[in-house]
This record gives C-alpha cells, sequence and structure tokens, in this order.
C-alpha cells in the first residue's frame, strides 16, 4: 500500500503565553501543500522482526529506528497486536528542519495506512489522539484540512479558507534553525487582532496583520532567511513568510514567477499550484 504523506505551512503564528509546564500557547493556521514524501508498507515474509525500514531520498540524521514512522507503528501495535510484520518503504523528499511538518505527516499517514490496510476500523478521533501524542501538529495530517491551531499547536477549529488561486513558492535554505532556539528570543504576548479575523481579510492585506513572532530573532541571527523573504516581495508576492520556527520561507503569488536561488547557497526550492 502506497500512499504520499504532504507537508504544511504556517499561516500566521503568534506565541501568545509561556505556560506553567514550560511549553508555549500559540495560534496559527495549518494549511496543508502539495509536497509530499512517499511511504509504502507491505506485510513482510521476516516474521522474525516485527518490520523493516528501508529509507531513500533525503538523507535523515540520527538512529533510523527513532523515524517518527517506526513510533507510530509501535503505538499502534500495542493495541492492535495483530498487525504482522511489515516492510516500510520511506521516499524523504520534504526538507527536515523547514517548519513544513515532514515527520509529523509520515507519522500521521502510517496510522492512516495501518488502519486501512489491516481493517482496524480505528474512527477518525481516536486516529487523531494517537497522532497527538507523537507531536503537537501530527494530529492536524488525519484529516488534511485547513484549521486554527491554538494550545500548544494541537487544539484544532476548522476554518473556511481556500488559496487554490495562488502558486506557492517555498524555499528552504541551508540553515538550519533550533526551535527551541527560536522560542527563547520570543516575547510572549496576545495579538491585537485575531488570527481567525485576519484570514478573513483579502489576502493582499495579510501582510499588514499577519505575523511569525518567530521572524523577528530569526531574522536578526539568520539575514539569509530574510534575504529570501524579502525576494518573495520582490517577485511580486501576495503574501510571503517563514513557516513555523523556520528555516522555509513561502510565498504566495497570483501567477507563475521564476526564483533563481543562486545567491542564497543553493536552497531547495519548489513551486506548486495550491488545490484546496
Amino acid at each position: 500500500m502506497l500512499t504520499f504523506p504532504n507537508a504544511k505551512i504556517n499561516l500566521g503564528l503568534f506565541v501568545t503565553e509561556k505556560r506553567p509546564d514550560g511549553y508555549h500557547n500559540l495560534e496559527t493556521v495549518f494549511y496543508p501543500i502539495p509536497l509530499q514524501d512517499a511511504l509504502e508498507i507491505n506485510p513482510s515474509k521476516k516474521n522474525e522482526v516485527p518490520y523493516t525500514l528501508h529509507l531513500r531520498g533525503t538523507a535523515i540524521e540520527g538512529n533510523p529506528d527513532d523515524n517518527l514512522v517506526i513510533k507510530a507503528l509501535k503505538l499502534i501495535k500495542k493495541d492492535y497486536p495483530q498487525i504482522p510484520s511489515v516492510d516500510i518503504h520511506l521516499y524523504k523528499h520534504i526538507p527536515c528542519g523547514a517548519g513544513l511538518g515532514g515527520g509529523s505527516s509520515d507519522a500521521a499517514f502510517m496510522i492512516k495506512m495501518l488502519n486501512e490496510r489491516f481493517n482496524l476500523n480505528i474512527p477518525t478521533e481516536k486516529m487523531e489522539e494517537y497522532a497527538a501524542t507523537l507531536g503537537a501538529d501530527c494530529a492536524f495530517f488525519i484529516q488534511d484540512q485547513p484549521v486554527l491551531a491554538t494550545g500548544i499547536g494541537n487544539i484544532f477549529e476548522p476554518i473556511d479558507l481556500s488559496l487554490k488561486d495562488f502558486y506557492l513558492i517555498l524555499v528552504k535554505p541551508n540553515d538550519f534553525v533550533s526551535t527551541k532556539e527560536a522560542y527563547v528570543h520570543v516575547n510572549p504576548k496576545k495579538p491585537q487582532i485575531s488570527l481567525k479575523d485576519i484570514i478573513k481579510m483579502p489576502v493582499q492585506e495579510w501582510k499588514n496583520y499577519m505575523k511569525n513572532d518567530f521572524e523577528e530573532s530569526v531574522f536578526l541571527n539568520y539575514p539569509n532567511i530574510l534575504a529570501i523573504k524579502d525576494r518573495m516581495y520582490d517577485l511580486g508576492a501576495t503574501y510571503a513568510a517563514m513557516s513555523g520556527s523556520g528555516s522555509s520561507v513561502y510565498g504566495l503569488f497570483r501567477q507563475k514567477v521564476e526564483f533563481v536561488d543562486e545567491k542564497f547557497g543553493g536552497c531547495f526550492v519548489r513551486q506548486r499550484e495550491l488545490l484546496i
């Protein structure tokens, strides 16, 4: 069984307060985009091992057995031990450390695939509960529709938003931004206008109201990322921003344009027509 886990972008990101448990409450919109990994599972003939993982594409640092796909498998198999040994093939195309949710998407799609492939009949709400234990944004990819996310990014409210008239240019530079470092330099505050109200405005007005609170400190430390955002607007973007805590930057355009990346050090650059 083959599926294609997709990435997401953050439309706005307000860090609203620091919680007593050390985490932060935030307000953001998760929006799915057509940039995809490929994930395949099949029953294995090697019944002596619970799984075999084959990784291709963009290299992933760390122990392969710590991959979120494997964590998702172990989580579901704990309650559904009838799942047989499986061969897993994961082709990584979504850049890592980019604020695009690639790992979370892989895990959520793994849960959905196991449910369908082995007829587990797990309700959507229960799959979301499983996914939420693997990462704050992981449950979003179960239904994979635009949502307003609050709490620590784990409380979802469906929204009526479509950007299907736009082209997306997505740029991931070589710069790596630590999420922990990004939070250290943010001063939590309530936004003057709720993101729920901002997204109802025409997209051309978003740049006056829709902010990513991580940008200020990240741009100071990584001017190359700021330069990419500025280049988006130079090319005529209706709206441009960093996704999550970075380091990817996206621009929404009314028409196709060419982004030349030589000056930014050989970035990952993709242009996609938005479908939702």
